[in-house]
């Protein structure tokens, strides 16, 4: 498994401050992705347990609301186990700040997962480019979801979060 690049403080994917990670490798090469040198899954850099350390400390600082985890695609059968290890190893040390995971695989083909019982939120589905909105919070087109994994697990349903109406224009344009 391999990663891009990490975010020390990250203001746009996710509320509040957050530190990201972007791993590397992406089938779907989704039409004018805004993180196109995330595909090749032999490029970037090692993700070895000294990743994950670097990413516990950054996360430690108080005003580090939590993780979000971008790619690339996390979710993809050769990152999966890495996302799910860093995941699991973030929440055991602050299970109070979130995590935020972006992935072009469906809530449904993923909510048996093991890695989802660690993700707060979940913004599903492919960038497709002729839905593409620049006034949507937090994804790129209209199709994708923010999606509560917590409750939709526990409810059996899909629970999709609404921040477009609480984020000024100004903000979601950065």
């Amino acid at each position: 498994m391999r990663y891009n690049k990490i975010r020390k403080m990250d203001i746009s994917n996710g509320p509040g401050v957050r530190v990201s990670i972007f791993m590397q490798g992406c089938a779907f090469n989704c039409k004018n992705c805004f993180n196109p040198e995330t595909h090749d899954f032999l490029g970037g850099k090692e993700f070895t347990d000294e990743v994950i350390e670097r990413i516990l400390n950054l996360c430690s600082l108080d005003h580090i609301k939590g993780l979000s985890i971008l790619g690339g695609e996390p979710m993809h059968p050769k990152n999966i186990e890495a996302t799910t290890k860093l995941a699991k190893t973030f929440k055991d040390k602050y299970p109070n700040k979130t995590i935020w995971v972006w992935s072009g695989y469906l809530f449904d083909d993923l909510k048996n997962k093991e890695v989802m019982n660690y993700i707060d939120v979940l913004v599903d589905g492919r960038f497709v480019d002729e839905l593409r909105n620049p006034n949507l919070a937090f994804r790129g087109s209209s199709n994708q979801r923010i999606i509560d994994v917590v409750s939709s697990l526990k409810n059996k349903k899909i629970v999709e979060l609404n921040f477009d109406k609480k984020i000024p224009k100004e903000v979601v344009k950065c």
